[in-house]
């Protein structure tokens, strides 16, 4: 007998039913080799008599030991996936993957709350793909742990991860040097929030190790490091880390700066959109770019390319389909994306591409 129209069994009733713990269940359902077949028929069995089989896709999973899917997990709002240009063409990069090797595209959203590793744990797919989160996530051990292949766009690094990304440290000291030319005094930056929290922080000096997100941290002090290269202090640096990776948000953000009187020559952004932000705001108030500020970028996506702007140019398509070769357990070569520095009209003086 089935359970009543309209509710799904529980693993505890699949449980009784099969004459197993709810351990050995949910071990059937999320990690079938450390379930005897035995046993695994019996959950199977039980679940169908519960009404269970063919309105679950963990049913299909159980008997071929395999979900037919890749996980994404955003450490963002769900939306994040589908409005951020960098996240929209990563993610494309995993599809892209799925699309040839016949499997589905579950993304796996994180909320920070108690039930973000048991989440990711309990997800009916093969393999992970992590959008960059911090060291101390506890959604990292939780995809480890269930022994299927992890890849992390970004870092941190992680056991039982394979990392793909730029060098980010080098390539924000390389971008920065482009834009600290030309008599540059008073550099402003425009950055990503320093945690998975999503608070805004603005102030001079704001120190990289304060960000717990790994991307932020080596931007900042690639930044940083360029900054001193030039006989700058970093303490005199006016920080602004947004909340959101988010083009209107940097517009506001750097018009208030001016609105105050803060000094500005140049802006260095750790994204296109930033940067755009950033452009918009200065030519509402009348600053000529680059001649009265020098603004940068990073990604290369089209809209930089049509406003003029330098920026370190890399592929989160290509690096999204790193991952997602890693994540089914595909054979990958090469985990280290090709990057250069491109400079143009938005800067003083052309740099060298890397």
């Amino acid at each position: 007998m089935g359970t009543p129209a309209g509710r799904r069994p529980t693993l505890r009733e699949i449980a009784q039913r099969a004459g197993v713990s709810v351990m050995t269940v949910s071990y059937a359902f999320n990690d079938p080799d450390r379930v005897s077949d035995a046993r695994r028929e019996r959950v199977l069995a039980a679940a169908a008599e519960l009404g269970y089989q063919g309105k679950n896709p963990w049913a299909t999973a159980l008997r071929r030991g395999r979900a037919g899917a890749l996980g994404v997990v955003f450490s963002e709002h769900l939306t994040y996936a589908f409005t951020d240009p960098q996240a929209t063409d990563f993610l494309a990069g995993v599809a892209s993957v799925c699309a040839e090797e016949g499997l589905g595209l579950t993304i796996i959203p994180t909320v920070g709350d108690t039930e973000d590793a048991q989440r990711v744990a309990a997800a009916p797919v093969d393999g992970y793909v992590f959008w960059t989160t911090r060291s101390d996530d506890p959604c990292l051990d939780a995809a480890a742990n269930t022994h299927r292949p992890c890849a992390i766009q970004g870092g941190p690094t992680h056991d039982g991860f394979v990392r793909v990304g730029t060098p980010d440290r080098a390539a924000a000291a390389a971008i920065a040097r482009v834009g600290l030319v030309g008599g540059v005094r008073h550099p402003v930056v425009l950055s990503f929030s320093l945690d998975t929290d999503r608070v805004a922080r603005s102030g001079y000096g704001i120190a990289p190790d304060t960000a717990r997100m790994p991307v932020t941290f080596d931007r900042l002090a690639g930044f940083q490091d360029a900054i001193a290269e030039a006989g700058l202090d970093w303490d005199a640096t006016f920080v602004l880390a947004l909340a959101r990776n988010d083009r209107d948000e940097a517009r506001r953000a750097l018009t208030s700066v001016l609105a105050a009187g803060t000094p500005v020559d140049l802006v260095l952004s750790t994204s296109d959109e930033l940067a755009l932000g950033a452009v918009e705001a200065l030519r509402d108030h009348g600053l000529s770019i680059p001649d009265r500020v020098a603004v940068t970028g990073w990604d290369d996506g089209p809209s930089a390319q049509a406003a003029g702007l330098s920026t370190v140019r890399q592929s989160l398509y290509d690096q999204g389909r790193v991952c997602g070769a890693v994540a089914a357990g595909l054979d990958v070569t090469g985990t280290d994306p090709e990057w250069q520095i491109v400079p143009r009209s938005s800067t003083r003086v052309s740099g060298t591409a890397r």
